[in-house]
Formats: C-alpha cells, sequence, structure tokens
C-alpha cells in the first residue's frame, strides 16, 4: 500500500507547507504547522458529480435504535443509550474510573449483542485480572490489544460488531504519518477515520480521551467537535464519588449528570444522589444553606456552605469552591447596596457541598443567604430550601423548572421553601410552605 502524501498546515491560518518550519510564512505564527494527510484529487470533475437535494419535508424523521447499557446512571447520561453508529467520546483524570465503567457496560452489553474491547495502553491479561477484581461476566467480551490504525479499522470490519471501545484515542497512529502517537495530527487523523468507519458501517465507537492538567480533553479541539457526544468523568480523587456529565449529545440532553460511587467491585449507581451534597449536622449550624440546583433534566439538593471571619490582611479574601468565584463579588456587592449589609472587611469563603460545580445562577439566594447567616451566627431553618438569581437591583429572578425542584425537595423532607414569585405554583406543592419573594431584602426578612 503506497504511502499517502502529507503537509504541514497552519492552525492559526491554515496555510500550508512542504515541509516543517517553526513560523508559518503564511501569518508569521510561531509552533503553529501540524502534519496532515492531503487527500487524493478526485477523479471526476466538479461539473459532473450531483447530489441528490430532497426537500425537509420528504425526509422520515425516525428515532435512532439505542443500545442500553444496563446501567441506568450511564444511560441517562447518554440520553437513553448508545445510538447505532453513533461516536462517543469520555475524557478524565487518570485513574478516576473510564476504563471500568465501560469494562463493567461492555460485559452487561455482551449478553445481547456482540462487543469489543480495544486497548492501547492495557494487555489483554491485565484486562482479565480488572474483570475478575470487579466480579463481572467477561466471557463473551473480545478484547484486542493493538495501536496500530489499520489493523483496528481491519478488525472492525471483519468481526463487525455492535459496540467497540478505543481505549484510548491518544495512544493509536497511523503509519499515513510520521508523528508520533499523541500529537495532534495523529489524534486528528484517527479520530476522524473512526469516525468515517461509524457513520459508514453503524458501529457504535467509544474513544477515552486523555485530559491535559486543566482539565480539557488532549489534543485539538476538533476532537469534541467530530464526535457525537462528549462526556466528562469528574470527582475528587480522595473521595468514592464520580460524576459522569455530558457536555455535548446530538442525541440527547446536554449537562445531565450520572453519579457513582467507587468500590472494591467497580462503580455503583448512587440511587439518591442529593443525599450527597447534603451535610448531617446534628444541631443547626450558622452558615449553611440548602438549595435545588438543576442538571440537565435532574433537580440536585445541595448545601451552599459560607465563612464569614473578621479579616486580618488589608484585602479581605473572597474564595470560592464549586461556585464562580467572580459572581461572589457581585453578590457581596448587592448584598451591601440592597440590603445594608457590609462585607468589605471580612474574609469570605464559600463552598458546594460533595465537590459539585454550579455554574447556574440560580445558586445566588442560597449564597447571600449563607453568608448572612454566617456573619449574624444565626442559623437558618433546618427544614428550609431555596434558589433564585439575584439581579444587580437587588431582584429576585425566576429560574427555569421551578416546580420540579420544588417537588424534590418535598419529596426529601423539606417543608419550607423561599423562590422567585414567578416560580410559584398555581396549586401549591403538597406539605410544603412557600414563601415567594421579589426582592433581596423580603428573602432576609423571612429568614430572621
Amino acid at each position: 500500500m503506497a504511502k499517502q502524501k502529507t503537509a504541514y498546515t497552519c492552525t492559526e491560518c491554515g496555510g500550508s507547507s512542504p515541509k516543517w518550519q517553526g513560523q508559518c510564512p503564511q501569518c508569521g505564527a510561531w509552533n503553529t504547522l501540524v502534519e496532515t494527510v492531503l487527500e487524493p484529487a478526485s477523479r471526476f470533475s466538479a461539473l459532473s458529480q450531483t447530489s441528490s437535494i430532497r426537500r425537509l419535508s420528504e425526509v422520515e424523521a425516525a428515532d435512532f435504535p439505542r443500545y442500553p447499557t444496563g446501567i441506568a446512571e450511564f444511560d441517562r447520561v447518554l440520553g437513553g443509550g448508545l445510538v447505532e453508529g453513533g461516536v462517543v467520546l469520555i475524557g478524565g483524570d487518570p485513574g478516576i474510573g473510564k476504563s471500568t465503567l465501560l469494562l463493567q457496560a461492555l460485559c452487561l452489553m455482551s449478553a445481547s449483542m456482540r462487543v469489543l474491547y480495544v486497548s492501547g495502553e492495557e494487555s489483554a491479561q491485565q484486562i482479565a485480572l480488572r474483570a475478575k477484581r470487579l466480579q463481572v461476566d467477561a466471557g463473551s467480551v473480545e478484547i484486542l490489544a493493538e495501536i496500530q490504525l489499520d489493523k483496528i479499522q481491519g478488525a472492525l470490519l471483519s468481526h463487525q460488531p455492535r459496540i467497540a471501545v478505543i481505549d484510548s484515542i491518544q495512544t493509536l497512529y497511523s503509519d499515513a504519518l510520521s508523528s508520533a502517537p499523541g500529537s495532534v495530527a495523529q489524534v486528528r487523523e484517527c479520530a476522524a477515520q473512526l469516525t468515517r468507519l461509524a457513520k459508514q458501517s453503524g458501529i457504535t465507537v467509544v474513544l477515552v480521551g486523555h485530559v491535559t492538567k486543566e482539565g480539557a480533553i488532549a489534543g485539538p479541539r476538533v476532537l469534541e467537535h467530530i464526535v457525537d457526544s462528549v462526556l466528562y468523568f469528574e470527582g475528587d480523587t480522595h473521595s468514592s464519588f464520580r460524576l459522569v456529565r455530558a457536555f455535548k449529545n446530538r442525541f440527547g440532553a446536554v449537562n445531565e449528570i450520572g453519579v457513582f460511587a467507587m468500590t472494591d467491585k467497580g462503580l455503583r449507581e448512587v440511587s439518591n444522589p442529593s443525599a450527597l451534597f447534603l451535610s448531617q449536622h446534628e444541631k443547626d449550624v450558622a452558615g449553611s444553606c440548602v438549595m435545588v440546583t438543576q442538571e440537565g433534566t435532574r433537580p440536585l439538593l445541595v448545601e451552599i456552605q459560607a465563612l464569614v471571619d473578621e479579616a486580618h490582611a488589608p484585602n479581605p479574601r473572597r474564595l470560592c469552591v464549586g461556585l464562580d468565584q467572580n459572581r461572589l463579588a457581585m453578590l457581596l456587592a448587592v448584598l451591601h447596596r440592597h440590603a445594608g449589609i457590609a462585607c468589605f472587611d471580612q474574609d469570605v469563603f464559600v463552598n458546594a457541598v460533595g465537590g459539585v460545580r454550579i455554574i447556574e445562577p440560580a445558586s445566588d439566594l442560597a449564597v447571600l443567604l449563607a453568608i448572612v447567616s454566617s456573619l449574624k451566627n444565626r442559623a437558618l431553618p433546618r427544614e428550609l430550601v431555596v434558589f433564585g438569581e439575584i439581579g444587580l437591583a437587588g431582584e429576585i429572578r425566576p429560574v427555569q423548572r421551578g416546580q420540579e425542584r420544588l417537588k424534590e425537595a418535598a419529596k426529601l423532607g423539606f417543608s419550607r421553601a423561599i423562590i422567585p414569585r414567578s416560580n410559584r405554583p398555581k396549586g401549591g406543592i403538597a406539605g410544603m410552605e412557600i414563601i415567594a419573594v421579589d426582592r433581596l431584602i423580603d428573602a432576609i426578612d423571612h429568614c430572621r
């Protein structure tokens, strides 16, 4: 087989060069030339090529067939299961549980379909030892220890598995490129070839990706664009709990999360994830407030803790764990301007219990109520739950899915809620006293 021709393309301007150079000859950028494969010229002229053009109304909008993995939390994140011909990219820190979860899923799916585990990092013996340690039935799981792309493609086409796991994409290499495995060019070319094969053959491909120290998947950004779904493993290595979050999903909702606990027998599903993010206090504690956050379609109860202490330095500290630190500075300014409570001479520390990351503004009201509780050293009622976005004018703005949040709180025994007035349900929630407020000062008054 003749070796494909390659060139070096600039990632900044798109210009090409026949050989590698430190500086792009077109735009002058440094260290931006990466090796790419040149596509062979078409044998047909552009004028002779025709494409089938149809009206959108003529296209049948059929649902994609899905393959349930047998792990309910994993299926929730995927939107109901793996899709035929889909490509899923899973990233996460080393040792967090990516390979363990996929091996468990393959063992469950192997009972009803043909599956293939392609490992470029571990030998077949190592995978067998892991399956034995997890005490799973791996008798029907087929294993291939290979990193050469052409051999992997040949195995996929000859065996025709329904599901194929590639662990990991950074270990593969193509003979068409001279760069080392894991380089930008190799990762992009191998991912593009496997994606093309998945679409043509209908094989579902799951790619495992390494992450950088910043937490992003290593390799070119285009890797996340060409796949159908991007999932991230989150969690502290010192904690047994793991979160799988969907950041991109063409066949389901984004920001869905699955909650797992790491045990000696692998990852176990957590049936009540809200219990993970609520501390168990024997008595009322100042600086604690429970809020309901929305992760995709799942409402979760999270405890927000705040500690306000007198500053012993000219510049008071503002520290957030699991929340946006810049938003905390804005909320403290709103608290001073519209509630008359100043923290300019206080150190303020805010933490979301359980290691969860809250990115939605619905946590604003809980953060400020926890800060006021710590500053005044007065505990909030244990049965209280709150949520709401705070504007710069001191108003309490509504959030999405307010009724689902209240139902989740009532199910866990909370009997009182402070919410935005626009989120107040017309029929109310059984067993729950709902306090609807318009202004920040009104919410603080109800907590005194």
